[in-house]
């Protein structure tokens, strides 16, 4: 705005030296840098004010854009919630279903092991060096027929391991 170059600073101090006098140059100066001092002072306090009230806003704006971005991850996090137990409850009510609608299992024996048993006991007695297992192993579990359904043979080994 003002193009202040040293030649025309040189020419206004010669002509305030000439108006003013040698004798109060000196206050003259003085007075003019206290003055010059007080504008820069106050031109500092402007502009860090203006810094603090934007940086205000600003904080204020990122508040803001946070809290929002909290709102919208929580609404996420719980549609998803209610999904998930919506989609829970439909799988829980169609095995319930399931399971009501079909029969229980036919179930199929192992052969039986008399024949072995009679075997056993008709055959001559061993020798102590051998050995021989002094009872026959117990009949295993019945199995479920082949037809039966993957719920039906869960159910079947869950009864198992619960000893129902």
């Amino acid at each position: 705005m003002f193009d202040l170059t040293s030649s025309k600073l040189l020419i206004l101090g010669i002509v305030a030296l000439l108006v003013v006098g040698p004798k109060d140059f000196p206050i003259l100066l003085r007075t003019i840098g206290k003055y010059v001092g007080m504008i820069k002072k106050q031109a500092a306090e402007f502009r860090s004010q203006f810094d603090e009230a934007m940086r205000d806003a600003e904080l204020q704006q990122l508040k803001t854009d946070v809290e929002k971005l909290g709102e919208e991850t929580q609404k996420a996090v719980q549609d998803g919630t209610q999904g998930f137990q919506s989609e829970i409850a439909s799988v829980k009510s169609d095995v319930e279903q399931a399971l009501a609608d079909t029969p229980p299992p036919a179930m199929e024996t192992a052969p039986s092991l008399a024949p072995a048993a009679e075997a056993a006991a008709l055959a001559p007695p061993m020798d102590s060096d051998s050995t021989a297992p002094s009872s026959l192993a117990p009949a295993p579990e019945p199995v479920l027929a082949s037809h039966a359904a993957p719920a039906e043979v869960a159910a079947h080994i869950a009864a198992q391991k619960t000893g129902a």
